[in-house]
């Protein structure tokens, strides 16, 4: 009896929901989140609360409006799609080396992602720089 009294007790004392952010329309995937995206909203379901948490970064599926919107739901931005055609820098000391290549992979600011020199048709690794620009590894 005492036990289902301090339940009860707790149950009492904890709030009936909590605040957190929505899409305050649908997003599709792909959207980089603005602050125009978001509006706040009282939900028991678990999501992000600070808009600092969301603004910047890209959805990784459809996110309907009025959704309590969660980290899992958001990535970095892609800066490079799957079949770009994009410039390959190579550089070794006082050598730089530019071609061209087409990306096998989407990749953002950090990832390393495959890409095939179209002179050579050779696959190479490439990190994805802060400018969406590629700087090979091999």
């Amino acid at each position: 009896m005492r036990a289902l009294a301090t339940i009860a007790a707790l149950l009492v004392a904890l709030p009936a929901s909590a605040g957190g952010l929505a899409a305050a329309r649908t997003l599709p995937a792909g959207t980089i989140i603005t602050a125009a995206d978001l509006r706040a909203i009282d939900s028991k379901r678990p999501g992000l609360d600070d808009p600092s948490q969301a603004i910047g970064l890209q959805t990784r599926i459809t996110i309907y409006e009025g959704r309590p919107i969660q980290a899992t739901l958001l990535q970095a931005p892609k800066l490079v799609g799957r079949n770009q055609i994009v410039r390959l820098s190579f550089r070794r000391g006082a050598l730089r080396i530019d071609a061209q290549g087409r990306t096998l992979s989407d990749g953002a600011a950090g990832d390393v992602i495959r890409v095939m020199n179209l002179d050579s048709r050779s696959i190479i690794n490439a990190l994805v720089e802060e400018d969406g620009s590629l700087t090979t590894l091999n």
